[in-house]
């Protein structure tokens, strides 16, 4: 792990010296200590004794040295070393060995295993196989779990990733779209750069401040953005990664990493994903996951324990706060909740330009456009959008990405590729191009429907044998009863073009059929837009931030008769899209064999067909209609 951005400094020697000492010492004990050892350990004998032996054929093996004989008894574990001193000539003693068989004789060289080569080759070989052993089959374990903790010998310990102010890269000036949230932060790092202001009125730095909003939005972004801005010490890491298979190793590590934290104050610590082990805590034991609580608890404990003039700032994100512990949400732990939501228009077009920059763009590229086209996208995926342009730019063997290649990565990204192998009767074609000009004019003729962008009939990838993008003029963050109300009109369109010119319909509304029954039913149980039930909730809605599922809060009965309003609803923006339709028959029967035959059509060219003018508006952001 990185320091504080301090260079360490070098031993004094390097490691291989102090090796190579270790080395030298073992050397010069196996060559002049433990010979000694191995002298002392031969028998003397007299003389006659080892003639006696030798007349009895027990020696095996004799080795002269001068005056001194070395011989032995036995063989393999019953082997004994002897010596003793030659009472006779060498050469009368040379040949009493060979009268004895004795033909292993010659110069002194006496063999046994060293006592530190014995020692390691013992109990230090097999101690580093099985260590070793155990490293491989943890390392495998861990692949295998999906990496569920660093290791047997690191047991306890934070693996939380520390950046230095150069590693973090990012800057507030990195981050766009999101100038409220950068607002709320640029405060904690004022009072990093200059604690003593705070200090002098009594004012105390917020110990945690938690990032809410969708995925996407830049919420980690940030948290480097304000380690980058304040120049200290940046801890990352995810709440998963304090959740382990050994209760207790959660709230060792969340020790460990507010230990650290504390050696390197002033420092930002960001916990990603908080919600892994922040959740609501159980009213009883069964069912509860102990190791998380633990953790949990012992994150609020250290939160607890340390003084926000330590210069120590907790920063989390989350996408589900709902599921949070209110112990953590409360005033001293959590102190500030910073929305990080979706960008509007403005925050649209700053997001892109810090895109565009990091690729070869034309000059003449019309950012307001794209960024109208991009409601409701996150920064990531804007980021993404760009990408995919740069890439279209690629296959179509061209160096500058062009408005062209925006405008249909924006399509790519809502609709997915066009399938150019797929093939289609001329029937089906037909029947998506009146389909998707029934959507297209109904929208037209409405007074607070979005202008009509682009009309395919190319399939795509998604499933979609066709779509109509509608882009408003601005951005909107109401909406009226009258307006929800000719959504649905819009979207029952192609069905009501279906049914009028075929006299039958497809499954090719089945998308057009989700949208306009979700919308029917928020008018009545959220929005409080039906005669029936005035401004009463009927329903709630769970994870507004990953994909906003809802549920019912009233009796069978109230949601029978929630059932019947809904129907109401649909069955008259149906009846209303038909006699707009059948108003404009002729209109729909040239606009369907124009799209036909060019299969791609724009909002100027619908609308010069439609209203026989040259001139025409702005068309703004976006909505689509899929089959």
């Amino acid at each position: 792990m990185l320091d504080d951005g301090k260079i360490p400094k070098k031993p004094k020697k390097p490691l291989v010296f102090y090796y190579s000492v270790i080395l030298l010492v073992l050397v010069l004990l196996n060559s002049f200590v433990f010979p000694k050892m191995i002298e002392r350990s031969v028998q003397n004998v007299e003389y006659s004794e080892f003639v006696t032996m030798l007349d009895n054929k027990q020696i095996t093996e004799a080795t002269l040295d001068g005056d001194k004989v070395y011989f032995t008894t036995g063989t393999g574990e019953n082997r004994v070393i002897y010596k003793t001193v030659a009472m006779e000539d060498g050469n009368d003693l040379v040949d009493r060995l060979n009268a004895a068989n004795v033909d292993k004789f010659g110069k002194a060289e006496i063999k046994q295993t060293s006592p530190i080569v014995s020692f390691l080759l013992s109990w230090i070989l097999p101690f580093v196989i099985l260590f070793g052993l155990s490293q491989l089959l943890m390392k495998s374990l861990q692949k295998k779990m999906g990496g569920m903790g660093p290791g047997p010998m690191t047991f306890g310990k934070s693996n939380a990733k520390i950046y230095v102010e150069a590693q973090t890269g990012k800057t507030f000036a990195d981050v766009a779209g999101e100038e409220e949230a950068k607002e709320a932060l640029a405060e904690i790092v004022d009072f990093l750069h200059n604690p003593k202001k705070y200090a002098e009125i009594g004012a105390k730095l917020p110990k945690g401040a938690l990032l809410v909003g969708p995925p996407g939005t830049g919420k980690t972004l940030l948290a480097k953005a304000v380690a980058g801005e304040a120049k200290v010490p940046f801890f990352s890491i995810s709440g998963s990664e304090f959740v382990e298979m050994f209760v207790g190793m959660g709230a060792a590590r969340v020790r460990d990493l507010f230990k650290q934290a504390q050696e390197k104050a002033p420092c930002i610590v960001f916990i990603d994903e908080i919600d892994a082990i922040g959740k609501k805590r159980d009213s009883g034991g069964l069912g509860g996951n102990d190791e998380r609580e633990q953790t949990l608890n012992q994150l609020l404990t250290e939160m607890d324990g340390f003084d926000g003039s330590s210069g120590v700032v907790i920063l989390a994100a989350t996408n589900r706060p709902e599921t949070l512990d209110k112990a953590l949400l409360r005033p001293g732990r959590f102190d500030r909740r910073i929305p990080v939501e979706l960008p509007d228009l403005k925050g649209r077009e700053q997001i892109l330009k810090v895109h565009l920059k990091a690729i070869r763009a034309s000059d003449n590229i019309n950012i307001n456009t794209i960024a109208r086209a991009t409601s409701g996208a996150s920064g990531a995926e804007i980021a993404n959008i760009v990408n995919e342009a740069a890439l279209r730019a690629v296959r179509q063997g061209r160096r500058v990405v062009q408005q062209d290649d925006l405008e249909e990565s924006v399509e790519t990204v809502i609709a997915g590729y066009q399938r150019k192998d797929s093939s289609i009767s001329t029937k089906e074609k037909l029947i998506v191009s009146y389909h998707e000009i029934g959507h297209a004019l109904v929208a037209a003729m409405q007074k607070n429907s979005a202008p009509v962008h682009k009309i395919t009939i190319i399939p795509r990838t998604s499933g979609a044998l066709g779509y109509t993008m509608q882009v408003e003029e601005g951005e909107r963050l109401l909406m009226t009863k009258q307006e929800a109300f000719e959504k649905i009109v819009t979207f029952t369109g192609g069905r009501a073009a279906e049914e009028m010119i075929f006299g039958s319909f497809t499954t090719g509304a089945s998308n057009d059929i989700e949208q306009a029954t979700k919308i029917a039913r928020a008018m009545v149980t959220r929005y409080g837009m039906s005669d029936e039930f005035d401004m009463m909730a009927l329903e709630t809605v769970n994870n507004p931030y990953l994909g906003g599922d809802t549920s019912l809060t009233c009796s069978a009965d109230t949601a029978a008769k929630v059932d019947a309003e809904v129907l109401k609803i649909i069955r008259e923006a149906h009846t209303l899209a038909r006699k707009i339709l059948e108003e404009n028959k002729d209109k729909l029967h040239e606009l369907a064999k124009y799209l036909y035959e060019k299969e791609t059509i724009t909002g100027e060219e619908f609308m010069y067909i439609l209203l026989k003018k040259k001139e025409l508006p702005v068309f703004t952001e976006e909505t689509e209609s899929k089959e």
